[in-house]
């Protein structure tokens, strides 16, 4: 979806008060009362919320055969002209194990309010595809995708690597040069498409709804408080708050999100159909 202009007069929701909710049924209470009256949420997400499916982390899958690579043996661009098979294997393997995983709640949740409000951008770091299986449309990916392969030459190749590719790079089926991961490696830009999309979105939502991130490796960690700078309220779902912000406008819920967000979500629309429908 694309998000409105940014330029235009937005809905301003009412601001939660300057003090922490003391408890997480009071945080709950706040965050629902936010969401409930947003026009646009902004929703940003981090390997928290894939952790919950069972998907490993970037460092986590350096395990086994491949704990005896350095990221930069795995995951850069000298690293697949030196050795693109391993390279591409490394890949392969994780998109094994992404392909066992399935969504959680909170990915299930997250397509659930886009149902429910007028605008909803969906903004991920995560380069698994389970917000597209729970349901989710749209999703501004700020990190490329795991399941996709593109031309390392770049041309407009693309291919849908299968898990019997597995052991070599398949050709470019455009150009004949080796197939890449569709992935941001170390030392590689930020796709500026997906990255000014997500920029927009935050600064034209009510409510920025933070989950599973960190919010410390930038550029995406700024996105929430360029939100909150633009009156947005932020609503932080982590299962720490360690090196989070804190502010007036931010609302830390601690836990995890396939508990949390459901729970969030169903407080804010008992009773209200949805806006839309499924696809």
């Amino acid at each position: 979806m694309v998000p409105p202009d940014p330029t235009l007069p937005r809905r301003r929701v009412a601001s939660p008060p300057t003090t922490d909710p003391q408890t997480r049924a009071e945080a709950l209470a706040v965050a629902a009362k936010a969401l409930r009256s947003a026009e646009h949420v902004c929703v940003l997400t981090g390997a928290g919320i894939s952790a919950e499916s069972g998907i490993p982390t970037f460092r986590e899958a350096q395990t086994g055969l491949w704990a005896q690579y350095s990221p930069q043996e795995l995951a850069t661009a000298a690293a697949f002209a030196s050795h693109p098979a391993r390279v591409w294997q490394w890949y392969a393997a994780r998109r094994a194990s992404v392909r066992v995983a399935q969504p959680n709640p909170a990915h299930l949740a997250l397509a659930t309010l886009a149902q429910r409000v007028s605008h909803c951008s969906l903004i991920t770091q995560n380069v698994d595809d389970l917000h597209e299986r729970a349901g989710s449309r749209d999703v501004i990916r700020l990190h490329g995708s795991l399941m996709h392969a593109r031309c390392s030459n770049g041309c407009a190749g693309s291919v849908l690597p299968t898990d019997e590719q597995h052991g070599d790079p398949p050709p470019c089926p455009t150009c004949g040069a080796l197939m890449r991961p569709d992935v941001v490696w170390f030392g590689e830009p930020l796709p500026m498409g997906p990255f000014e999309a997500a920029r927009n979105a935050a600064v034209a939502c009510d409510v920025f709804l933070s989950i599973g991130t960190s919010n410390l490796v930038e550029p995406a960690a700024s996105l929430p408080w360029i939100s909150a700078t633009h009156g947005a309220t932020v609503i932080v779902v982590n299962q720490s708050m360690e090196g989070q912000r804190k502010g007036p406008s931010i609302l830390p819920l601690e836990g995890p999100a396939g508990v949390l967000l459901p729970r969030l979500i169903a407080e804010a629309f008992a009773g209200r159909r949805p806006r839309r429908q499924a696809e």
